[in-house]
């Protein structure tokens, strides 16, 4: 191949239209897989959407992936990485690589035996070898990531011959986010440990980009423990504000205010990720995330048509309470009224009654009919304020939790 004149091709490409560039990138990669020859040529920037070289480059080992998703694939990457990425970009390629390259070949997770293999042609080769064996590792990790076996995972970096062979790579962000993302899904590893591994990724300076959605994530699909929906919230909006262009910091977001019960927000969240998902790259990706994110959308639109169903029902349920309280209030004091309107009249049928019998009675003396007809009416009054008090109490005491 004329590695002069691809090099040349592709610095022309730098004003082409986005379509125009991934077109021209992929099938100059196409050609280089078909040769079964490696790009010559050198990437000196992080910019996926407008670098030729680096999209060119991201086309052929996307190609080489598909067509190989195994460990010796990554190794030759991890080899390319280092000889043609300038050092200043070469972490945040290796991290998008890594991480990419294994979602979209997550259902080939190679067994112990093969990564045994693979790790000791590593260990083996040169001085390099622990780049390649992060690179790899990353690799590995991210198809258990993808996959949710968060167990396998765990025991992975923590155990595996080939993560070991890392060496002060294991010290990573990501590897540390890696390790947290394990331990939110593990029903084996206690909330509060998943949490201290987060914070350690969170509040380290050299946190990239692929380590915070990586902790993110984890924490988005973590085993339910108290406060989990506003901890996501909240680092959520974090990372969003450190890294606004980025479509899946958003819809974590959106997950967290959907917990949170923010329906309204929550659905800004997921239509700005909708809105900023790239309609072009590699499709299978694409219409996958769109799927996911879509499914989201409408979780949050149901919860909200719920919420406010909710919100209305409580309304007429306490609109009605009200009403019967004040119901129960007139019934009762009508009670009480028609109670203390019987005892009086009552009281005066029988004083009347009673006294007419006493002057009737010719037997006794004027002062002596006047006495007793004072005794008998006090007796009567008396029995009348009883009554009507008792009522009262009574009915007082009853009503007074309705009030409450």
């Amino acid at each position: 191949m004329d590695h002069a004149l691809i090099e040349s091709t592709l610095g022309g490409l730098a004003a082409a239209n986005s379509r125009e560039l991934e077109r021209r990138c992929d099938r100059i990669a196409s050609s280089y897989v078909r040769e079964q020859v490696e790009p010559q040529f050198d990437v000196n920037s992080a910019d996926f959407e407008r670098d030729p070289f680096l999209i060119c480059a991201d086309r052929y080992w996307n190609h080489r992936f598909r067509d190989e998703p195994t460990l010796v694939t990554a190794v030759a990457c991890a080899a390319w990485l280092a000889e043609h990425v300038a050092a200043a970009v070469h972490e945040p390629i290796r991290e998008k690589w890594a991480l990419g390259y294994a979602f979209i070949t997550r259902d080939s997770v190679e067994s112990a035996g093969e990564i045994a293999d693979a790790t000791g042609d590593i260990v083996a080769a040169d001085d390099s070898s622990c780049n390649k064996a992060y690179f790899a590792t990353l690799y590995h990790a991210g198809k258990l990531r993808a996959d949710l076996y968060f167990d396998e995972l765990a025991l992975f970096l923590d155990a595996s011959p080939l993560a070991m062979a890392a060496g002060p790579h294991r010290d990573s962000v990501l590897f540390r986010a890696l390790r947290a993302f394990a331990a939110f899904g593990s029903r084996r590893a206690t909330a509060e440990y998943a949490r201290e591994l987060f914070d350690k990724v969170w509040t380290d300076p050299e946190r990239t980009y692929a380590a915070v959605d990586v902790a993110l994530n984890g924490l988005a699909l973590s085993v339910e423990f108290d406060g989990l929906g506003v901890l996501l919230r909240d680092r959520a909006t974090e990372a969003v504000a450190l890294y606004p262009d980025s479509h899946i910091l958003h819809y974590r977001l959106a997950a967290g205010r959907l917990m949170c019960g923010e329906h309204d927000d929550a659905l800004v969240s997921i239509d700005t990720a909708l809105r900023l998902l790239p309609a072009i790259g590699w499709r299978v990706s694409h219409e996958l995330l769109q799927g996911q994110y879509l499914a989201r959308r409408e979780a949050i639109e149901v919860a909200r048509v719920q919420a406010r169903r909710a919100a209305a029902e409580r309304e007429d349920a306490e609109r009605i309470k009200d009403e019967i309280a004040k119901l129960a209030e007139t019934v009762r004091g009508s009670v009480v009224k028609v109670i203390e309107g019987v005892s009086i009249f009552a009281a005066i049928i029988a004083f009347a009654v009673g006294s007419l019998n006493i002057s009737l009675n010719g037997n006794l003396s004027l002062g002596g009919r006047l006495w007793i007809i004072a005794s008998f009416g006090g007796g009567l009054l008396l029995f009348a304020l009883l009554v009507v008090g008792g009522t009262w109490a009574i009915v007082h005491r009853l009503s007074r939790p309705a009030r409450e």
